[in-house]
């Protein structure tokens, strides 16, 4: 054989690995937040997840994507979306985790916290087939303001069985719920809706009503019913919109077309148009909008959730190339320019997953006043800045990986997936400026800003930049007279409250790369650009995924 055409210097790909033993940041942000956990169902997660044969499904469910049948062969209107079957195993094992509706089953003490670390896991695999889990786990509670639907199917949506066939809910082991709330002329203003809602009469499930109109964003069309928005004579109103009826047959809901998305392939996210389809009032008449901010506050944790796990596998596969690969006399990994890169990278991704975790453990106290002031400021707050910084973060990691990066192809093509992934968690639920304008609401209410001092004294001291920033931000909060610098108010709650975490959480090193870096303005406006007195070695070691 010729000696040109020897393959060598090609690393390894990240395969058969536990994605949660490994990754020591989230298991730091665990004993910090919910230290009485049980982690042996997180490690068998991650011991699953990270199977060169569920990688194999996760690549397989995005090349095959979602095939629309709006009719059978003979014309009859079915309105189907086809689905590999490997989304189908996907699916299953997420199910099977309770990432869809554990926390409503009593199962754990910590339950959005165990279901948080869950999910950013199974998003390191595969985050597009989320999208129902997601929304599964944000409209159950909702479902409570009717009781007869939820007597019938909350029992269901909490269940560990996955059945993706389209029949009546009774004869199925577990269910699943989407939600469709906007429309071409509104997008996230969802009061300029005109989808209508007529009064039908009423039953075992409450008021009925006739829907007619449409949605131009409904994701997850297979699920077996979901929450919409529609004008009702009291004004916009939440409705439950079942697939298949009471009485077996097929709702008049009409799949008009699949998006053709930039990323989140796996996933059907669909235009569909309502004819006079029946759907049951949820809470009351005219209060859809709380009903909907209810339900986006938990698909906003899980937009800051997903996109922390796709940071950490970003990073992993980073870090897994640069150490096998081979310039200039040695690893990439040891080449001092690319360890400043790896750190910074490192840096970013545990301050994510500490924010993310810390977030999910206000859900867990309902009843504390603290964390139910730390949720409505930190939702937005960590959903504006993670998932802002994740397309940056994505580009530099692919950067790492070079042309083999930017491959559709192979274990290191897993990247490319990544970075076409990583706007969506920033568009959906609310973009960027929704996000900023829904925190100055939070902080003009109660005691926010107490709340917020109150989170951030346990860090206090530990380091200038921290202090000098948790002094200045209640007098910024106080003088915030417009919008206009609601972002840059948004970006530095999230990063004071990274580092108070951090110094909590995380060794010298990270801690001080972090305040120095984010804080200190010792820091360029790229990636690798941390000062010379950073431990890039320790950073980096504590971030390898092996």
């Amino acid at each position: 054989m010729d000696t040109t055409h020897e393959v060598f210097n090609q690393p390894a790909p990240l395969a058969g690995y536990n994605l949660f033993e490994t990754n020591r940041p989230l298991g730091d942000a665990l004993k910090h937040n919910a230290p009485q956990l049980q982690l042996d169902p997180l490690r068998s997660l991650g011991a699953e997840i990270g199977s060169a044969g569920m990688q194999t499904h996760a690549r397989l469910a995005n090349i095959h994507t979602p095939v629309l049948h709006t009719h059978d062969r003979f014309g009859r209107r079915i309105d189907e979306v086809e689905f590999h079957p490997s989304y189908h195993v996907l699916m299953a094992a997420a199910v099977g985790a309770g990432l869809h509706g554990a926390p409503w089953s009593g199962e754990s003490q910590s339950p959005h916290v165990e279901r948080a670390a869950g999910f950013m896991l199974f998003t390191e695999l595969e985050p597009s087939m989320l999208c129902p889990i997601s929304m599964s786990y944000a409209v159950t509670p909702a479902l409570r303001s009717n009781a007869g639907v939820y007597a019938d199917w909350g029992p269901k949506l909490a269940s560990r069985w996955y059945d993706p066939a389209l029949r009546l809910w009774r004869d199925k082991p577990g269910l699943t719920m989407g939600m469709g709330m906007t429309e071409k002329q509104g997008g996230s203003d969802v009061r300029a809706n005109t989808t209508q809602a007529v009064r039908a009469g009423s039953d075992g499930w409450g008021e009925r009503y006739e829907i007619t109109g449409h949605k131009w964003f409904f994701s997850a069309p297979m699920c077996d019913a979901f929450l919409i928005l529609a004008q009702a004579p009291a004004g916009l109103s939440c409705f439950f919109l079942p697939r298949v009826l009471p009485d077996g047959s097929r709702n008049a809901i009409r799949i008009q077309r699949l998006k053709d998305k930039l990323g989140n392939k796996a996933n059907a996210s669909s235009e569909v148009e309502f004819h006079g389809a029946s759907a049951w009032l949820v809470g009351e008449e005219g209060r859809g909008v709380p009903q909907i901010l209810e339900m986006g506050t938990m698909t906003r944790l899980d937009c800051a959730l997903g996109t922390s796990g796709l940071m950490r596998q970003a990073l992993s596969l980073a870090l897994n190339h640069t150490a096998q690969r081979q310039a200039f006399g040695r690893p990439l990994i040891e080449q001092p320019l690319m360890k400043n890169v790896l750190a910074d990278l490192a840096l970013e991704s545990e301050a994510a997953t500490a924010l993310a975790i810390r977030l999910a453990r206000a859900f867990d106290h309902p009843g504390d006043e603290h964390e139910r002031l730390m949720a409505r400021l930190l939702t937005p707050v960590a959903k504006f800045w993670i998932c802002k910084r994740g397309s940056h973060f994505a580009q530099e990691a692919m950067e790492c990986l070079g042309g083999n990066g930017y491959v559709e192809e192979g274990g290191e093509g897993v990247m490319a997936r990544v970075y076409r992934e990583m706007p969506l968690n920033s568009i959906w639920e609310g973009a960027g400026n929704i996000m900023a304008l829904d925190l100055l609401r939070g902080l003009r209410k109660g005691d926010a800003v107490a709340a917020l001092a109150r989170e951030l004294a346990p860090a206090r001291g530990s380091d200038a930049a921290l202090d000098h920033l948790a002094d200045a931000l209640p007098a910024r909060i106080e003088a915030m007279a417009t919008e206009v610098e609601a972002r840059r108010l948004a970006q530095d709650v999230a990063l004071a409250v990274q580092a108070a975490l951090l110094v909590q959480t995380a060794p010298p090193a990270v801690v001080g790369g972090f305040c120095a870096s984010r804080l200190g303005g010792d820091w360029g406006h790229a990636f690798g650009t941390l000062g010379a007195g950073v431990d890039l070695d320790a950073i980096i070691s504590r971030a390898r995924p092996q």
